[in-house]
C-alpha cells in the first residue's frame, strides 16, 4: 500500500502488527509517545495451556510521564528466565519452536537498557525470520494527526494505527481479518486470533508469511 503505515513499538507484537509491516510501502515507529501500561510496548499474548496469557515486561518506573523512548527495562523479577519457560511450555511441542528456538533464546539472555531499543530488534529479528523486508523509520518527535478514527488515511497519507492495535479496546481496523491457521491448543480452545507473532511463526513456520 502507498500509505504509511504508523504504529506503536511492541514486545513480540501481534500478528495485526506484523500484517502492517507486510503489507504497507513504510512503516513508522512512534517513539515519542508516552508509555501506556497493559499494551503491546511491554506485553505480547501467547496461547498457554490454560488459554491467553500475557507476558509483561518490567520497567523502570519513574514519577511522571514518560516518552516511549526513555522507558528503562527493570531486572525485577527474573522476568527473562520466566518469559523464556513460558514459551518453551506454551511452543515446546509446536512444530517449529526447535527451529527458531537458537534464533530467539539471546532475546533472554542478553540485557537491554532501553525498551524501545530492545523492541527495535526483536523486530529486525521477526522480519528476517518471516522473510520480510519492510521500510521503516522512527519518529523524532510526536506524530500529531487529526482524530484517530481508526483506518483513514491522513493528508499527510498516513495511517495511524497506534490507538487501533492495543489488547484493550482498540479502535476498527477494517483492513484486518484474522485468518486460521494451526495452533496446538485449538482443539481444546477453539482458534485465537492474534496473538503473538511467535505463535504463528512457532505453528506455521516458512509459511507465516502467508497469513500477512
Amino acid at each position: 500500500m502507498t500509505a504509511t503505515a504508523l504504529l506503536s513499538s511492541t514486545y513480540f507484537g501481534p500478528v495485526q502488527w506484523y500484517q502492517k509491516l507486510n503489507r504497507y510501502e513504510a512503516c513508522l515507529i512512534e517513539r515519542c509517545d508516552s508509555f501506556i501500561k497493559q499494551t503491546y510496548r511491554n506485553r505480547c499474548i501467547i496461547a498457554a495451556t490454560g488459554g491467553r496469557q500475557a507476558l509483561t515486561v518490567p520497567i523502570v518506573h519513574d514519577e511522571g510521564d514518560m516518552l516511549m523512548r526513555d522507558v528503562r527495562i527493570s531486572d525485577h523479577g527474573n522476568w527473562r528466565h520466566l518469559h523464556w519457560n513460558a514459551l518453551l511450555s506454551a511452543y515446546g511441542e509446536s512444530p517449529f519452536f526447535d527451529f527458531y528456538a537458537d534464533d530467539l533464546r539471546p532475546f533472554y539472555e542478553k540485557r537491554w537498557a532501553f525498551l524501545f531499543d530492545f523492541n527495535m530488534e526483536i523486530m529486525q529479528k521477526m522480519c528476517e525470520l518471516l522473510d520480510i523486508e519492510p521500510r521503516v523509520s522512527t519518529t523524532d518527535e510526536y506524530v500529531f494527526l487529526p482524530e484517530n478514527k481508526g483506518s483513514e488515511v491522513t493528508d499527510a497519507g498516513i495511517m495511524d494505527f497506534r490507538d487501533a492495535i492495543r489488547p484493550k479496546h482498540p479502535l476498527p481496523d477494517a483492513e484486518f481479518e484474522p485468518q486460521e491457521y494451526y495452533q496446538v491448543y485449538a482443539l481444546k480452545h477453539g482458534f485465537q486470533s492474534n496473538l503473538s507473532i511467535l505463535d504463528l511463526l512457532f505453528n506455521e513456520g516458512p509459511e507465516a508469511v502467508l497469513y500477512l
